[in-house]
């Protein structure tokens, strides 16, 4: 159990940038993050005092400084703070000096106590950290002592205090442009703080009859340390202690999307030009639905007139879409979860994308490559395919190697369990006999017959069927991309942030198709 609560600053010294004051007072009631407390002697322990913190209103992403002594004395436990460098560290000084922060509150881990009448006595506790906080909880200290050095003097008379206005003009709509970062809304904490709790072990005890549990009462009572934590063992319960038995919520992302662009892996890529919505590519088929003319070479006799062929050649058009995504955020949300909401929102984001990019490109693939020859859905279905397919590409091509196997998740599992008449695995590295290449159900990529196997899960084909896979030549398909632009807008009507992730993209399955084979089952 952790415990936070205040106590006035008696001391800030800006020339020696400390500050110092009551930390923690003794026979005193404070009203702390669990309540009434009172501190008894000796219950605070310092292992080192430099190791302590100094913090801003507990938030251990403001630290200060460091302590440079904590005592004990007769009314409670006093302590000096060195605050660093920092800017926030001058601020802190600051409004010490100008009485805007006067209280010090300190962190506490408590090892033992006992409540009585309402009120928890302390026993024993561990001191986490000191944190500077505005409204303390004891009104029996007082700031002492101001002072500030030169360097710290200089700069705060070009700083406005709390009695100069400060005027601000905000425009009355916002700017949208690239990489724009919400700026950051740091709020006071509040006198109430929330801590995380600790998990001690405790010790375990046997089953004990009603004599043994009152000896041990009595000699807990007396002061036997063992005896008061089997008691204490034995009288407490997570059903009994529900309020400090709290659920953990961890930090580890559960989540059940892909990554990845399997297919562009099986493509020529290039950069998208800098303008425009579309773009032209010259292009000379003589194998197309409306062919053009290459010129020709004859052999020719002496005197004869050579071949001669008027080269004709025309051009495709290329479309560039537009993928985008947006998520609406409110500044509640930002400012107040856990500090890698923003991380995994946009790595959420970025796999969004990539499905949805990737997705584009099968369909290209889909609408515009060439249907092969029907195949059965077997091992030797999967070899016609392969070697008619292949020599196809590289015919209508004119010399492009179709070497990319793309394959569902559906032919991914078929390929692996392709077995010969005795049941040994013919793509496998353990039956070297039958290497027809190597697949293994824990790699989505491998080698199937002479091609690169790239295992594509955004294939949405269920089964061995049409378009379950693609034997793709990577000279004959290629890919304009932008890079992607992150765009984030305040919406101050509804106190939301938008956050938008998008890109352009260009897909050309080029030579009419025949450098993209179109699985196709009998």
């Amino acid at each position: 159990m952790k415990l936070t609560f205040s106590n006035e600053i008696t001391a800030a010294d800006q020339a020696r940038r400390t500050i110092s004051g009551k930390i923690a007072p003794l026979g005193e009631i404070g009203h702390t993050s669990a309540g009434k407390v009172i501190f008894e002697r000796g219950s605070i322990q310092v292992d080192d005092p430099k190791k302590v913190l100094f913090l801003e209103e507990h938030n251990d992403k403001v630290r200060l400084g460091r302590a440079q002594s904590i005592e004990a004395s007769e009314d409670g436990w006093y302590g000096t703070f060195k605050l660093s460098a920092s800017s926030k560290a001058t601020d802190a000084l600051i409004e010490a000096s100008e009485g805007l922060k006067t209280g010090m509150s300190v962190g506490v881990e408590v090892i033992d106590s006992k409540p009585v009448g309402g009120v928890l006595h302390v026993l024993a506790a561990k001191l986490v950290e000191v944190s500077l906080v505005s409204n303390p909880a004891f009104k029996s200290a007082e700031i002492k002592e101001v002072a500030a050095s030169e360097a710290d003097e200089a700069k705060d008379e070009t700083q406005p205090t709390e009695s100069e206005a400060v005027m601000e003009n905000t425009p009355d709509t916002v700017a949208v442009a690239p990489e724009v970062e919400t700026p950051a809304v740091e709020a006071s904490a509040p006198k109430v703080t929330a801590a995380t709790p600790r998990v001690y072990a405790q010790p375990r005890i046997a089953p004990m009859t009603g004599a043994q549990y009152l000896e041990a009462n009595i000699k807990a009572a007396l002061g036997d340390d063992n005896a008061r934590q089997i008691v204490r063992a034995a009288d407490d319960s997570t059903s009994t202690n529900t309020g400090l038995t709290l659920p953990q919520h961890l930090n580890t992302f559960i989540t059940d999307t892909f990554t990845g662009r399997p297919a562009f892996e099986a493509v020529t890529r290039q950069a998208l030009t800098e303008s425009g919505m579309s773009f032209t590519v010259p292009r000379l088929y003589t194998n197309a639905g409306t062919p053009n003319v290459a010129p020709t070479v004859a052999d020719t006799n002496e005197g004869a007139a050579p071949s001669e062929t008027g080269m004709t050649s025309s051009y495709d058009t290329v479309s560039v879409e537009k993928f985008s995504g947006l998520n609406r955020v409110s500044f509640e949300l930002i400012d107040r979860s856990s500090p890698a909401f923003m991380e995994l929102l946009m790595a959420e984001l970025r796999k969004a994308y990539e499905k949805a990019t990737d997705a584009a490109l099968i369909a290209s693939f889909t609408a515009n490559g060439t249907a092969a020859t029907s195949t059965a859905a077997t091992a030797a279905g999967l070899q016609s395919f392969i070697s008619t397919e292949a020599a196809a590409a590289y015919k209508g091509t004119g010399g492009d190697f179709a070497n990319k196997l793309i394959a569902s998740t559906d032919q991914w599992a078929a390929i692996a369990g392709y077995a010969d008449t005795t049941g040994r695995p013919l793509y496998s590295a353990a039956a070297p006999m039958n290497a027809a290449g190597a697949v293994s159900p824990t790699s989505v990529v491998g080698s199937v017959l002479g091609t690169d196997l790239i295992v594509d899960h955004n294939i949405a084909t269920a089964g061995i069927v049409d378009e379950s896979a693609f034997l793709v030549a990577p000279g004959s398909v290629y890919v304009w991309e932008s890079p992607t632009t992150n765009l984030r807008v305040n919406v101050l009507t509804s106190g939301e942030v938008e956050i938008n992730l998008y890109g352009y993209l260009a897909i050309y399955v080029a030579k009419s198709g025949k450098g993209v084979r179109r699985y196709n089952l009998t």
